[in-house]
């Protein structure tokens, strides 16, 4: 390990000592989901079945092809830091006996304290075709992490642990990036199918047994449940839902282990930092199908997205066209008190997964990243030394950067991704290598 990574790892330890600052009377979180028809159950027969690839040819393969990392292990054993906030020994002693529990992942209570005694869900939420809007659950996740897949498109992975939702997704299909996002958060994984490559190596991992997938039969079964929707033309992978409300039943009667986890994060507080950067919009432009930006609103002290409606085509004149991005749970525009855009590296294991762009977003060690929060902008560093450990942000200097209590999004670009300011606008626009 080099010189400035064992430095970082030294970091992280003394910031898991930090104090963390948390407001106690923090806004309460988005209200419960609209009710949503009742469900039925998908069919669990058969096995997982690929989510199609079209190759092409004539692709610009890197020179190189940078190895894939090596299989992340499960055991955790993490240095684990209670958010508790306790009556000040100087006050008036209290007949109640005042502890709150923190949610880890926002800095806030949890709508139910109950939530919090189970492990973590990551599910993945559909964004094509665009036919799918609004999905569900977006505004009721703790954290979303979008990432690039193929072919121009992106994808969430939402992360639930305060909140519950009747209805989530469209659930789209596995990717190896989703294992980063499972480990960090000890979480169930929650997709509809993958491609073979992806599916048998989270099936030969130690992931296996909190897989929750239609169609595995050793797996967590989950409750899945398909929509009233007839006009898609891919109902197999664009109807099927998730009920978040009926999992924890579910699965204590299959006798799988979904106690409460020891999971730790980052550093919350209302106090907003000290910055001469002021941004009022965020812009990530992934490809001319796959676009959108973050406004901020001060009154709420939240961003809102805003998502495209149109493919981009400058040569027939349609410029880029927007619309607010919508939660049908909630019947809310899509929103985050912070957003972090993560520049990290996107590699391929071999020149056949470079054809059909299977590619490995290789969320560990560190690397670059930009802070939005409060309408201002930090320059930051991620680190994530350890590949059972949470997502640490730093500033420049190494000094720990304190997240606005809420809900937090990440946007994944590629290393060499490009960054233009404008005044209060800043545009990411992706690439790789």
């Amino acid at each position: 390990m080099s010189g400035s990574n064992s430095g970082l790892l030294k970091l992280i330890g003394l910031l898991s000592l930090l104090p963390f600052l948390i407001t106690a009377c923090a806004s309460s979180p988005d209200p419960a989901p609209a009710s949503v028809p009742d469900s039925v159950f998908v069919s669990a027969d058969g096995v997982p079945t690929p989510t199609p690839f079209q190759p092409i040819g004539g692709v610009n393969l890197p020179t190189e092809i940078s190895p894939v990392p090596t299989r992340l292990s499960v055991e955790v054993t993490p240095n684990f830091t209670p958010f508790v906030v306790n009556p000040s020994p100087t006050s008036e002693p209290s007949p109640l006996n005042l502890v709150v529990d923190i949610n880890p992942l926002t800095g806030l209570p949890p709508s139910n304290p109950v939530l919090l005694e189970r492990r973590p869900l990551a599910i993945k939420i559909s964004n094509y075709p665009r036919a799918i809007r609004p999905q569900y659950g977006l505004t009721l996740a703790d954290q979303v992490f979008e990432y690039y897949i193929e072919w121009g498109d992106t994808r969430f992975i939402a992360v639930f642990y305060g909140n519950d939702s009747k209805q989530v997704g469209p659930v789209r299909s596995g990717r190896f990036f989703d294992e980063h996002v499972a480990r960090m958060f000890q979480a169930f994984l929650v997709f509809n199918f993958a491609d073979p490559r992806e599916w048998n190596y989270l099936k030969e991992s130690d992931l296996y047994s909190y897989l929750v997938i239609p169609g595995c039969v050793d797996c967590v079964g989950p409750p899945f449940f398909v929509s009233n929707s007839s006009n898609l033309p891919d109902e197999r992978h664009l109807t099927n839902y998730f009920d978040t409300t009926r999992f924890s039943e579910y699965i204590a009667k299959k006798g799988v282990n979904n106690s409460r986890q020891s999971i730790r994060n980052g550093f919350f507080s209302e106090l907003i930092p000290e910055s001469d950067l002021r941004v009022n919009r965020i812009y990530t432009f992934y490809s001319p199908e796959d676009y959108s930006y973050w406004e901020y609103h001060k009154q709420t002290k939240k961003y809102l997205r805003f998502q495209e409606t149109i493919t981009v085509n400058s040569e027939a004149g349609i410029p880029e066209t927007y619309a607010p991005l919508m939660d049908a749970a909630t019947s809310r525009q899509v929103n985050a008190q912070n957003v972090v855009v993560l520049y990290v590296s996107h590699t391929f294991s071999n020149k056949f997964n470079a054809e059909d762009e299977v590619y490995h977003i290789n969320l560990v060690d560190s690397g670059l990243a930009y802070v939005f929060r409060d309408g201002v902008v930090i320059p930051a560093r991620w680190a994530r030394p350890e590949k059972d450990q949470p997502l640490f942000l730093t500033t420049l200097d190494g000094a720990p950067i304190f997240l606005r209590p809420g809900r937090t999004f990440y946007e994944v670009i590629g290393v060499t991704s490009t960054m233009q300011q404008d005044a209060d606008r800043w545009r990411f626009e992706f690439q790789t290598p």
